[in-house]
């Protein structure tokens, strides 16, 4: 289990960079024979990215719903990203999902691609093991500059906290 470290932190990122989410959802429970062999198929391609750096890839995180998996990726470029989607285990898992479930509507995939600019983004753990962004960057204190969600975007000081209307 990953060790919990006290108070609160964030993630420097230099550059550019692309989150990925991907997924799948099992739509009809009894078809094992059909969602479980998209399930399979990601291990693989996660062995794969993980053993050869050159891609582009920088780490994930996995979660599990009642019917779903899901993943949120974190990538040098979308360029690169691109690039393994179109060889490799990717295309070969792709390939099968198509013969095997295509549009039957027992399994459902999906994702999302995000391109993030350098410093347009923000995050803060406490309490947590290093995770998500941080995991595949530079975990740091969240203190100073780093402290609030406006700091950490680049801003200089917090808004004005409105003053209450009196309703009489």
């Amino acid at each position: 289990m990953a060790k919990v470290i006290p108070g609160r932190y964030t993630a420097r990122m230099e550059g550019d960079f692309v989150v990925f989410m991907i997924g799948m959802r099992i739509n009809r429970l009894w078809a094992v024979h059909k969602w479980l062999p998209v399930l399979l198929a990601m291990g693989p391609m996660i062995k794969e990215l993980y053993t050869n750096r050159k891609l582009g890839f920088r780490g994930t995180e996995f979660s599990i719903g009642w019917r779903s998996v899901h993943q949120v990726q974190y990538w040098d470029s979308y360029e690169q990203l691109e690039a393994y989607a179109r060889g490799g285990q990717h295309l070969v898992a792709w390939r099968n999902f198509n013969r095997k479930v295509g549009t039957d509507g027992t399994v459902g995939i999906y994702h999302e691609t995000y391109k993030v600019k350098a410093g347009d983004y923000e995050c803060v753990y406490g309490n947590m093991p290093v995770f998500g962004l941080a995991k595949v960057s530079e975990h740091v204190a969240a203190v100073g500059r780093m402290e609030t969600s406006r700091r950490r975007l680049g801003g200089e000081n917090e808004p004005a906290v409105p003053t209450p209307v009196n309703p009489e």
